[in-house]
């Protein structure tokens, strides 16, 4: 509920309530809801439409060797609650405390854990999308219904990685793109699928912890490595079964007797050259263009990235394997007596290695971090002031959760943070129209410390308190999640 509800008559005799949970000031008839849908008007009362969510773990097994006098026989010794932001509403004008300021005991320390959800202008997210197919040029805008939402990032070591969102995206541009931005936002962390489209690029269907669906064809495996490392791992493995190896890649081809890894088996050299620059021995950039064929190339047919074959080095019968870096793609073919590569059926040796370079191809995921700065209104609901909060943070006294699960702090200033959305509850985030995200942030430490930065210690309850005078659900605790009310960090 909200700390400033003003009410005024309406025109049909009824009441409306203003809301002032976020700068729009909503105007919220009774029965009605706002245009977040997070606060409505229930009989006159500006009221949170959400329940708290309080997240619940069992204690540890009871050690039976330990076990006090009098134990009762249960397996466990109780339960844990932790409340979360989720559900719990703002700060929003900024001077008020947050909406739960909650004390425990821990390690027998004394904790508090400030509780609330912060209204997120500067936020986006950082996508992970395991894949060697090529999704578009580095910096490409990427849409969602037409509307730019964010760019092309960096290639990472068999993934591609996005940029989307962000203030730019949110606020500095058209009203349209601004709440395509936001929505698309909500959706990714939220855990649903959003199509976006790269362009010059690809059409991929991205949602979190589920593999990205690329140009219609949904991705297995990421690939084992780059070409050269492919090599390096299977080489001992073709040894003796194969005369020469190719290893496909968008990034770095692998040629296996001029790699460093065919000349440690003193592998007589194949005279096959493949198109593209040498970088160092085995090792070509450039073979070919970006694509959706052999290791995100363009190239169907791999043949087309051979420049050409010696005759002075190469031999009729040569035995050549060409491959791609998830082992998708193989063919087996050995030279005639004009040297011409010919197809042929595959020994089982040679299958047998292409089967392990898909089994070492790890799951293709999608993966969604979502990404904020925690600025005034977040730091004024804890302390009075706010540069306190920042300090204790980087000096590790306070740990940041969002809906309990772990965050990453960016060294340097303020406190930008991220988190993978699949560690957070269902449905954690929610939004408003300026527009923003809504997610839950939870900033626990020792009471001690919470009173040394200023905090709002007059407004600490206990958890007992919350449960009897809160509307609130329980969920089972994530145990993938470190428990974030242990003892206090030591100094230094």
């Amino acid at each position: 509920m909200s700390d400033a509800t003003e009410m005024e008559p309406a025109a049909d005799g009824g009441e409306i309530v203003r809301c002032d949970a976020c700068p729009v000031l909503c105007r919220i008839r009774k029965g009605k809801a706002g245009a977040c849908d997070r606060y409505a008007n229930v009989e006159g009362v500006l009221t949170r439409v959400d329940p708290l969510i309080v997240s619940e773990r069992a204690e540890k097994m009871v050690p039976f060797l330990e076990a006090a006098e009098g134990w009762d026989g249960a397996l466990v010794t109780g339960r844990r609650s932790f409340v979360t932001g989720i559900g719990s509403g703002t700060t929003y004008p900024d001077y008020k405390p947050a909406p739960f300021i909650v004390s425990s005991q821990a390690d027998g320390a004394d904790m508090v854990t400030v509780v609330s959800e912060g209204i997120f202008s500067y936020c986006g997210v950082k996508v992970k999308i395991d894949t060697d197919r090529y999704l578009g040029p580095e910096t490409a805008a990427v849409r969602v219904r037409g509307e730019q939402v964010g760019h092309v990032t960096t290639a990472e070591y068999g993934s591609q990685m996005l940029s989307l969102g962000g203030v730019r995206h949110l606020t500095g541009g058209s009203k349209k793109e601004g709440t395509v931005t936001c929505a698309a936002l909500l959706d990714l962390c939220n855990g649903k699928p959003v199509e976006v489209t790269v362009d010059d690029g690809a059409t991929v269907i991205l949602e979190a912890g589920k593999p990205p669906v690329v140009d219609g064809e949904t991705e297995a495996l990421m690939r084992v490595g780059c070409g050269s490392a492919t090599i390096g791992m299977f080489a001992k493995q073709w040894h003796g079964h194969a005369d020469e190896v190719i290893v496909v890649d968008d990034h770095i081809t692998g040629v296996l007797t001029e790699h460093q890894a065919g000349r440690f088996l003193d592998m007589k050299p194949g005279g096959i050259r493949v198109r593209g620059r040498r970088s160092t021995p085995g090792r070509y950039f450039q073979v070919a263009d970006h694509g959706a064929g052999w290791g995100g190339t363009n190239v169907t047919d791999p043949l087309d990235i051979i420049d050409r074959i010696d005759p002075k080095t190469a031999w009729p019968g040569l035995r050549l394997l060409m491959v791609s870096t998830t082992g998708r793609d193989a063919e087996w073919f050995v030279l005639d007596d004009d040297l011409k590569p010919r197809p042929a059926e595959m020994p089982a040796p040679i299958g047998a290695v292409v089967e392990r370079i898909a089994e070492n191809c790890e799951p293709a995921l999608t993966t969604v971090l979502f990404m904020a700065g925690a600025g005034g209104s977040l730091r004024a609901g804890v302390t009075e002031n706010p540069v306190r909060l920042t300090l204790s943070v980087k000096d590790a006294l306070t740990r940041v959760t969002c809906g309990g699960a772990p965050v990453y702090v960016w060294p340097g200033g303020g406190i930008t943070l991220m988190v993978d959305v699949t560690r957070m509850p269902e449905n954690s985030f929610g939004y408003v129209p300026t527009p923003a995200l809504v997610a839950p942030i939870e900033f626990t430490m020792a009471r001690e410390d919470y009173a040394a930065l200023g905090g709002h210690v007059g407004s600490i309850t206990t958890l007992d308190a919350v449960l009897k005078s809160t509307r609130h659900d329980s969920r089972a605790w994530d145990e993938g999640n470190p428990w974030p009310v242990t003892g206090r960090v030591p100094r230094g």
